[in-house]
């Protein structure tokens, strides 16, 4: 599951930084304003890439693709990436598990000896 959640938030990473970029373009926001909220944003990605198989981390995955939805409201076409990037969160969440889950079955398998096998 780490590695496919982690693919999704360097994913978003990126593309946090170009919607910072077209919010530069606003005149009612400050260039201080566009990049705090978007480095702090960019910022929470990469910790999370971290975080994703601890307690809670994927809820704050969730916390990030709704932030990243809502920021349509500034950057209008982030409705849809948001969507996209959420979706994709979805995926690597529920594959990802899977994954994990086929993994240790065969890991039980080839050494039967271990006490989680049973």
């Amino acid at each position: 599951m780490r590695t496919l959640c982690s693919s999704t938030l360097i994913g978003e990473f990126f593309v946090i930084g170009f919607a910072g970029l077209v919010a530069m373009k606003d005149p009612d926001l400050s260039v201080a304003t566009v990049w705090t909220v978007s480095g702090v944003a960019m910022f929470l990605c990469l910790v999370l890439c971290g975080l994703v198989t601890r307690p809670g981390g994927v809820a704050l995955g969730w916390a990030l693709q709704i932030a990243l939805i809502a920021s349509g409201f500034v950057v209008p076409i982030m409705y849809f990436l948001g969507a996209i990037f959420a979706a994709l969160w979805w995926a690597s969440v529920h594959y990802g598990r899977k994954v994990d889950e086929a993994k240790a079955r065969f890991a039980a398998q080839a050494n039967p000896s271990t006490p989680d096998a049973a």
